[in-house]
């Protein structure tokens, strides 16, 4: 059975500004301003005063899930540019030492497994990267742009023809956090 219509409503913060523009959502706060466009979406997004409002009339079961990743997608923008978004990972070498760099918008990673050519990998978005001893901070407001960086930094150094439970060289993500230190 079908219900006649799924709602969810978001609270914003104080700090928060938020815009609706046909189905574009811009959220302005201290850490940053975000814009997502979600077009795509076959849901009603309406934003009153401090209110938004994600509905969809006589929806099937994909309605009903887009409304639920909406208000997820919404709520992560809202922390993202009140808190921010941190990863931190850590870089393990057991057979050959790893050395990682920046090079501009790049995280080079040279030595790994002894290759003589370094593997780069391309910081997505407004992402901050910092190196320090052997970790790697990644900060942003954007949740999706640090945890796919984070993510690809990570799948670069996959170990690939060799045992993995021998070869436990790479870069591993150890922490995930709201905020920005």
């Amino acid at each position: 059975m079908r219900l006649p219509e799924v709602s969810r409503t978001i609270q914003v913060p104080d700090d928060v500004t938020l815009n609706v523009v046909g189905k574009t959502i811009n959220v302005k706060g201290a850490k940053g301003n975000l814009t997502r466009d979600f077009s795509y979406a076959t849901v009603a997004i309406e934003g009153q005063d401090k209110n938004v409002r994600i509905s969809a009339k006589w929806p099937r079961k994909k309605e009903t899930a887009l409304v639920g990743t909406i208000c997820s997608h919404i709520n992560n923008m809202i922390t993202g540019v009140t808190k921010g978004y941190t990863y931190k990972m850590k870089f393990f070498a057991f057979h050959f030492p790893i050395s990682v760099k920046l090079q501009g918008k790049n995280v080079l990673i040279e030595n790994f497994t002894g290759e003589r050519r370094p593997r780069s990998v391309k910081i997505l978005g407004d992402v901050k990267v910092k190196i320090e001893a052997e970790d790697i901070i990644l900060q942003g407001a954007n949740l999706e742009d640090v945890s796919q960086t984070a993510a690809n930094i990570e799948q670069s150094t996959k170990v690939r023809r060799k045992d993995p439970r021998v070869f436990l060289d790479g870069i591993y993500t150890y922490e995930r956090n709201e905020g920005m230190a």
